[in-house]
């Protein structure tokens, strides 16, 4: 079972930035993917920006040109830049990481408690 602690979230004015971080419990060479999830109030769960082992990102239309993911091998932290922040960004962020067993191809999905962002207009 991995352990996902999310950190950095907050309360900022619309412009502003924020920097996410989660921190895994064991070597992320061993995750197939990361990522964030983020979900407002009455609405669903959604990605918003997930990498790969490979180093491969993958960024919902929204966020695309404003926020960046990045992933720390030596920390095992998957980390998000978010910069040019709106009002239409406030949701609970929700780190996530997947892995693969090669011998089974069975997925296993993780999930931080998640870290509120508020963004004041």
């Amino acid at each position: 079972q991995v352990q996902l602690v999310e950190s950095g979230g907050g309360l900022v004015q619309a412009g502003g930035s924020l920097r996410l971080s989660c921190a895994a419990s064991e070597n992320i060479f061993s995750l197939n993917s990361m990522g964030w999830y983020r979900q407002a109030p009455g609405k669903q769960r959604r990605l918003v920006a997930s990498i790969t082992d490979g180093g491969d990102t993958n960024y919902v239309d929204s966020v695309k040109g404003r926020f960046s993911i990045d992933r720390d091998n030596a920390k095992n932290t998957v980390n998000l830049q978010m910069n040019s922040l709106k009002p239409e960004d406030t949701a609970v962020y929700y780190c996530h990481a997947r892995r693969v067993d090669d011998a089974t191809m069975t997925e296993y999905f993780f999930w931080g408690q998640g870290t509120q962002v508020t963004v004041a207009s």
